[in-house]
């Protein structure tokens, strides 16, 4: 079984009182190993009041919650009996377990609320030629010794004073030529 975003229903203006009751219950019926995130879509907005601007959170999805966690007979029930929670999205009946967001749908509202910051995707290979963009070697011109997927780091190797050396750049500094 895979950790999945789940989307609950909940009684509107009551989103942040159920986050609370669930994780007071993932804590009290020992369901941290099933459920791990409560979030309540929030988007940061500036509005004028009184001549002047405040920023203030605004509910992205009024009476809705996201839920990461793992779908098992415990842990929907846990989330199901949680006072204020109306339902799952995606059941299709009373006794049918419900439908998980789609990875990218997840993806597009966590990052629009800051929460997961999307790595870049890079596509190279030892020994492709890349040109740095950005940082103190900018515009120069390497060789790719090493990637570093997990780090989101590359080893370059860039002549410098007539000498090859190795400089280790993020995957945003560099781009393939």
């Amino acid at each position: 079984m895979e950790k999945r975003w789940y989307v609950i229903h909940t009684y509107s203006g009551y989103e942040n009182k159920v986050k609370a009751n669930l994780e007071k219950r993932v804590e009290s019926m020992e369901m941290a190993d099933k459920i791990f995130r409560v979030v309540v879509p929030v988007e940061e907005a500036t509005e004028m009041k009184n001549g002047k601007a405040k920023t203030v959170s605004r509910k992205i999805f009024p009476g809705y919650v996201l839920v990461e966690m793992i779908m098992t007979d415990d842990s929907w029930y846990v989330v199901r009996n949680t006072p204020g929670v109306t339902g799952f999205v995606g059941s299709t009946g009373s006794g049918a377990k419900p439908i998980p967001l789609l990875p990218e749908e997840a993806e597009n509202i966590l990052t629009s609320m800051g929460i997961v910051d999307v790595k870049p995707k890079i596509d190279l290979k030892v020994n492709e030629s890349v040109r740095v963009k950005v940082g103190p070697f900018t515009n120069m011109v390497g060789t790719v010794e090493e990637v570093q997927n997990d780090k989101q780091k590359v080893r370059v190797r860039v002549s410098m004073f007539g000498r090859e050396t190795p400089v280790e750049l993020d995957f945003g500094q560099v781009e393939k030529i």
